[in-house]
Formats: C-alpha cells, structure tokens, sequence
C-alpha cells in the first residue's frame, strides 16, 4: 500500500476558527466515532462530535445530514461521518449543496479527494476499517491542502451540477 502524507505540519496547530470540525455517524460508527473525536481533541482540533451516544439503531440519513449541514454552512471547515460501510451516510450528505464528501478506507483516497476535489467531508465504513486506519486516513484528510490550478475548473463543474439540478423543472412521471 503507497501512503501519502502531507509535507504540510498539522492544521490543527493553526489559530483559526475556518478549521474546525465536526463529526457524526450512525449506530455502527459510535465507537469508532468516539475515538476519533478523542484522538483529535489530543491533537488540539476544535471539533464537535453530534452523536449518537449510545449504539440504539439510528438512521444515517438524518446525522449524514445534520453534519453536512453545518459543513455548508460554514460553521466547520470539515465533517468526518460513519456508518457500517460508510456509503450510506456519505449519499446522504453529498444531497446537501456545496458538500464534496468521499468514502475511503486508506491514507491515499483521502489525500486525493483533498488534493483533487477539495472534499471538505470524509465517510468511513466503522465495519470496515480498524480504529488505527480510521485515525491514518482522517489524519491524511485533514493535513492535505487543496491543489488547485486544474482542478479548480473540476471542482467547479462539480458544483454547477447541483446548480443546474436545482434550476431543472421538476416533471411527474
């Protein structure tokens, strides 16, 4: 397996509110989840965990949602989701506009979708991957800078994707 690690020292040593982050799964995340939010805590990121607390089967459309909501907004610069394979709740937050999030399960994905799409939410499948690979991948997720240069024009068409959904004319079928 190649690893990529970023040449960039970690943001969260950084004063400054954009980098924030916030996290959220479903039922089969919780664990995982917590440790993750635990690990970043040690590391200095401001970061917020939005549940659940406790393993009770929830659904990952409405916290996918609830995280990617306030990614859009702004109010955190990066979500980081789970659910059992991480597709899931990945889908549901990529409904929410101005949300680029991927799923990845090793160190290179992440840095390629930062790199080259400028995600600004990563999913991860709790049943999946370990808690060592988890931290690996969202640790490579959060030092990566955005390319830019050609990618900006990708990004970009990207986004006007959910522009022209949005001013389609809706048809019964």
């Amino acid at each position: 397996m190649r690893t990529v690690k970023s040449s960039r020292p970690s943001v969260a040593s950084e004063e400054n509110d954009n980098l924030r982050v916030i996290l959220s799964s479903d039922h089969a995340g919780v664990e995982i989840r917590k440790l993750i939010f635990q690990r970043l805590q040690d590391e200095g990121w401001q970061c917020n965990d939005i549940g659940p607390e406790d393993l009770e089967s929830v659904d990952y459309p409405v916290f996918g949602r609830a995280a990617a909501e306030k990614v859009a907004t702004g109010e955190y610069r990066f979500g980081v989701i789970f659910c059992g394979t991480g597709q899931g709740i990945m889908m549901a937050a990529n409904k929410v506009t101005g949300i680029r999030c991927g799923v990845c399960s090793e160190v290179l994905s992440a840095h390629l979708i930062r790199a080259h799409n400028d995600a600004n939410m990563l999913s991860l499948g709790a049943r999946l991957i370990t808690a060592e690979q988890a931290w690996e991948i969202v640790e490579a997720f959060l030092t990566t800078e955005f390319d830019g240069d050609r990618h900006h024009r990708r990004v970009n068409m990207i986004e006007g994707v959910s522009k022209d959904q949005n001013r389609r004319p809706r048809t019964k079928s």
